[in-house]
């Protein structure tokens, strides 16, 4: 008889609404572990947020956030907003601006002066409330991918996304195949689609001899940013597309997309 469960989506909270345990932050020029000016932090709410109240300007200090769990084959959901405004001192392009950090280098080999991760950025955007931005789009710090069957170096390439303005509560999903295809979906609708993530391109201070160029992206860790722009992240989960495949062992799923049959469990 089939386990009535097999078809049952299991998606695993990142954060626990209380404190950032499992996560560690890094900031350009800063050892890791450092939350500069106290940017990261769990609201009264219950929201994960990048929060600038602490500063008085802010700087090239760019941040991020990095959960502990090495990811390859998953999906991602982050329901998120923006709030709020800049300190001084944001760059006009941060405005409205963080990202899903896929793929990431763990924070421990990046070095000091490196102000992004080597990571396949998932780039969140919010509009000013007149003019067209699309959502969604795809960042390249330290990688290549290919997109409609050729290989590209271009750093950012917008998605097909509308623009959203305002405080909303947005649902982005980013759907990962290893170092196969990779999707964008916000709000139920795919806005981009990529494949054949590899290590190059533009990623000031990153360490070449640990990353060569070429080397397929098969798996990484998972950030969030720190760019200038205060937001507020209501639920970030992940469901695992790996796993055991045998349909006779108790812990099958009907979903997963790669067999990793040393989980089977009978």
């Amino acid at each position: 008889m089939e386990n009535p469960d097999v078809h049952d989506e299991v998606w695993e909270p990142l954060f626990n609404g209380k404190d950032l345990s499992g996560w560690t932050a890094n900031f350009k020029d800063l050892p890791v572990g450092e939350n500069y000016l106290n940017t990261f932090r769990v609201s009264p709410e219950g929201y994960l947020q990048a929060n600038y109240s602490e500063y008085d300007t802010f700087t090239d200090q760019f941040g991020h956030l990095f959960h502990e769990k090495e990811l390859s084959f998953y999906k991602l959901k982050a329901e998120y907003r923006f709030v709020g405004s800049q300190p001084p001192g944001g760059e006009a392009w941060a405005f409205r601006n963080n990202g899903l950090m896929l793929h990431c280098q763990h924070p421990e080999t990046m070095t000091l002066e490196q102000g992004f991760p080597m990571s396949i950025e998932y780039q969140l955007l919010g509009g000013n409330g007149k003019d067209e931005r699309p959502n969604g789009n795809l960042c390249t710090p330290g990688c290549d991918v290919i997109i409609d069957g050729e290989f590209t170096e271009t750093h950012c390439i917008e998605s097909n996304s509308k623009t959203y303005h305002g405080d909303q509560w947005i649902m982005a999903e980013a759907i990962v195949y290893g170092d196969s295809i990779i999707h964008h979906v916000i709000n139920q609708d795919t806005v981009m689609t990529y494949s054949k993530p590899t290590i190059g391109g533009w990623c000031p201070g990153l360490d070449t001899v640990k990353f060569v160029t070429g080397t397929p992206l098969t798996k990484g860790f998972f950030s969030i940013q720190a760019e200038s722009h205060p937001i507020d992240f209501k639920s970030i989960e992940v469901l695992e597309l790996c796993g055991c495949m045998d349909p006779k062992a108790k812990n099958y799923k009907s979903y997963f997309v790669k067999a990793d049959n040393s989980m089977c469990k009978y």
